[in-house]
């Protein structure tokens, strides 16, 4: 299984992806995450690759090879979708942030986004945002997304709460799991 989350610095990219790295293991399988951080620290694009499966030689997911793409910015999404194979999912938060071409004037921010990527590929689209903010925190947009993946996996409910209560600092482990079940359950 290919997974590729997509995000701006400052998203819980990394975070959500140590959760569903753990997850895998949890399931018995061979996991290899890779990291790639843009311009994380300026609010760039930030990248990581999660694969799983019996054994699993490279970290690294070309173009076309995602089962899924996990996407927390929706122009995010838009940069991922040619590495999403024909009959994956992508999973995106609708949320809009502006990158810096866009802040300076450079640029402006491309329009009907969602439709586009709508148009050409099996897309679930949320606002994330939103469910973050109900569960205590915009801060937990990752985690809203993390529990809509996890109800499209084949994996025990149970094992999805275990790793985040494993993963997750434990003052925000009630906020965390909070929006899971809102991401979960959406």
């Amino acid at each position: 299984m290919n997974i590729m989350i997509v995000g701006v610095g400052g998203q819980g990219t990394l975070l959500a992806s140590r959760i569903l790295g753990g997850v895998a293991i949890k399931e018995g399988y061979d996991v290899k995450v890779s990291e790639v951080h843009g311009m994380s620290q300026r609010g760039g694009s930030v990248v990581t690759y999660v694969k799983y499966g019996d054994k699993v030689y490279s970290p690294i997911i070309d173009r076309g090879e995602a089962d899924i793409v996990l996407a927390f910015e929706i122009l995010e999404a838009y940069r991922a979708m040619p590495y999403l194979k024909k009959g994956g999912k992508m999973i995106a938060n609708t949320q809009q942030m502006n990158p810096m071409p866009v802040i300076t004037g450079a640029m402006e921010y491309p329009a009907d986004i969602e439709k586009k990527l709508a148009e050409k590929i099996n897309l679930q689209a949320v606002d994330a945002l939103s469910l973050a903010e109900q569960a205590g925190t915009i801060k937990a947009v990752n985690v809203v997304l993390i529990g809509l993946l996890a109800k499209s996996m084949d994996v025990d409910k149970s094992v999805w709460i275990e790793t985040i209560k494993e993963t997750v600092p434990e003052k925000f482990i009630d906020l965390n799991l909070k929006a899971f079940e809102l991401g979960y359950n959406l």
